[in-house]
């Protein structure tokens, strides 16, 4: 899709593509995931997703009523903060958690910066964040119907075994969409054929995060351990459908690859010398910060502008 942002004299071919294509891309793109999220974990993960869709199109619709603007909940926009956010909660957690985050996602990060492209960190991670430290206990607590006791990072970054073909199928603990290594890959290629992302960012985050945790993880280059960190927790969904964002991610080629390299070894950071077991989020809050940096150093220098003089 970035391939199409060029730069030319007039006239100008005016492409079909819209936000409200590309955001309804990304929906039916998450599919996979939460479906699997409902099949593992029950009637409890789809009112949760529910809920919080619900919760972030009703935010975004009044908002923009009570201030007079044009409604945009047409775009989908709305509609992927919101089923992000849920794939990114606990399955047991209370309804009225989901309703907290949305309406935060919405609000606070997207609406009160300008709406959809003027938000400078992705609303739904920015929504768990805030969830996670608002309310850690819940966040934390994976135990459900179908699972309890932790989940396998934590059990991995605890020296203990892990079943990894369990954790590539999603029978395992964690949030409603990090589960299954297998729906989100089909989704994310599903949106690598549409054109809507390429594997810049996702690609150099993930390789970069191999090659961190072959150095520092104790473990060298052990395909097993780095198979269970690329398959639990967060890594996959955050790499392919959050970092990837068009809004917070650098506008530049190079930037891209930088911003995935930041992200890797942020999440190796947090992973392997942090309190907890996973720092997805964390890693793409911070990358999101350091945006405007990472594309003032990327950016490509003006057609005969900045030679050297003799």
């Amino acid at each position: 899709m970035s391939n199409l942002m060029k730069v030319s004299s007039n006239p100008h071919i005016r492409s079909k593509v819209t936000s409200g294509n590309i955001m309804l891309a990304v929906v039916i793109a998450l599919l996979p995931a939460a479906g699997f999220g409902i099949y593992n974990f029950g009637l409890d993960a789809l009112i949760l997703i529910l809920i919080t869709v619900a919760t972030t199109v009703l935010t975004e619709y009044l908002y923009e009523k009570l201030m007079h603007k044009k409604v945009t909940i047409g775009d989908f926009s709305a509609v992927v903060t919101g089923l992000l956010l849920a794939l990114n909660l606990p399955p047991a957690a209370p309804w009225w958690i989901a309703v907290i985050g949305g309406v935060f996602a919405i609000l606070v990060v997207k609406m009160l910066f300008g709406g959809l492209g003027q938000n400078f960190m992705n609303p739904a991670l920015g929504a768990r964040c805030f969830l996670l430290i608002s309310y850690t206990s819940i966040m934390c607590n994976f135990d459900c119907d179908a699972y309890t006791g932790p989940t396998p990072l934590a059990s991995l970054k605890a020296g203990e075994s892990v079943n990894i073909l369990d954790m590539v199928i999603g029978k395992t603990a964690g949030t409603i969409g990090e589960t299954s290594m297998i729906a989100i890959v089909i989704g994310a290629c599903l949106l690598i054929l549409l054109g809507v992302i390429d594997l810049k960012i996702s690609g150099s985050y993930i390789v970069t995060f191999v090659i961190f945790i072959s150095l520092f993880g104790g473990h060298g280059f052990d395909p097993a351990y780095i198979s269970a960190h690329l398959s639990g927790g967060g890594l996959m969904l955050g790499a392919f459908f959050m970092a990837t964002d068009y809004v917070t991610r650098p506008i530049t080629s190079k930037g891209q690859y930088v911003y995935g390299v930041i992200l890797g070894i942020l999440t190796g950071i947090f992973r392997i010398f942090g309190p907890s077991a996973e720092g997805v989020s964390y890693a793409i809050i911070l990358g999101n910060l350091l945006v405007p940096l990472i594309e003032k150093l990327t950016m490509p220098v003006a057609f005969g502008k900045g030679g050297k003089r003799a």
